[in-house]
């Protein structure tokens, strides 16, 4: 019994660290996750900029049949579910977490703003980024395009 006081204040102090240890790993996993995502939460000229490369290496993979679906029919849609249910959630996990103090609000505000924006300009982004990518890569685009008739 001697001991018993001795123990308990141990296992607390494990399990104190324990928790920070925990939420150390959380921090850690919001970040690895927005540094895949950090065009989003920045500039709209950066994240138009990004975006633009992921759908012409998306559509370049398409067109030269090395994938099936073409994206350009749903990359307006799937780039707003993608804001909604990753990219802002996770945003305001880093804002709650305290991770880049001050200024944590300000990637939060990024994502809000480039969501926005790719609701008024995004349809019409994803025309101009076919019509680029058919300007650049005609030899790969008579392989897919449909026959006039």
């Amino acid at each position: 019994m001697a001991f018993s006081s001795g123990d308990s204040a141990a296992k607390s102090l494990d399990h104190s660290v324990e928790s920070e240890d925990r939420k150390a790993t959380i921090v850690i996993e919001h970040l690895i996750q927005a540094s895949d995502v950090s065009h989003t939460m920045q500039h709209w000229h950066i994240y138009k900029k990004w975006n633009q490369r992921f759908f012409m290496e998306c559509y370049g993979a398409y067109m030269a049949g090395r994938a099936d679906s073409d994206p350009s029919k749903n990359w307006y849609k799937n780039e707003i579910g993608f804001f909604d249910y990753y990219v802002i959630p996770l945003a305001r996990k880093l804002q709650s977490c305290g991770v880049f103090g001050v200024s944590s609000h300000e990637y939060l505000n990024y994502a809000l703003a480039n969501r926005a924006e790719w609701v008024r300009e995004g349809e019409s982004l994803v025309q101009k980024f076919v019509a680029r990518f058919k300007e650049q890569n005609a030899h790969l685009t008579a392989s897919r395009d449909p026959p006039d008739c």
